[in-house]
């Protein structure tokens, strides 16, 4: 156990955070995401959500200030919906933790996959949402004072 991270980030997912530069991208994907299928690293979080997720997450991950859009979701497809509860609980957890607070840019869905296919993990959770899909750029992380 780790003084100050939240007991949900496996070890693998911390070593992949830590691991990724600047402008690297990571997709946290909801269960009906075929993972496996556009990435080689996949990080299994079975059982956990994206938002409790992201709120572990962005305490140590710092946003790209440097991109206009550094978090991303995927638009409906047409004729169905995004439920407004998913990316509104994702606005409000982003707002807590990061000082950049961006807007959540969409991506079509077949070019959200193009995009996954560039990322460094996805990371596969049991979010049964659809359309829950994230995908987060990392930024420089400031020096502390």
């Amino acid at each position: 156990m780790l003084k100050g991270i939240s007991p949900i980030l496996s070890p693998e997912l911390l070593a992949t955070l830590c691991r990724m530069g600047h402008g690297e991208e990571i997709l946290l994907a909801d269960g009906h995401f075929p993972a496996h299928e556009f990435s080689d690293t996949v990080i299994r979080a079975d059982g956990l959500s994206i938002p409790d997720l992201l709120d572990a997450i962005l305490p140590l991950f710092e946003l790209d200030a440097y991109d206009p859009a550094p978090v991303i979701t995927m638009e409906a497809v047409e004729g169905d919906s995004l439920a407004p509860t998913v990316e509104g609980s994702y606005a409000e957890v982003i707002a807590r933790h990061s000082e950049l607070n961006p807007k959540i840019s969409r991506l079509e869905r077949y070019a959200y996959y193009e995009r996954v296919r560039n990322a460094h993990a996805v990371v596969a959770t049991g979010d049964v949402n659809k359309y829950a899909n994230i995908i987060l750029k990392k930024g420089v992380t400031p020096i502390s004072s």
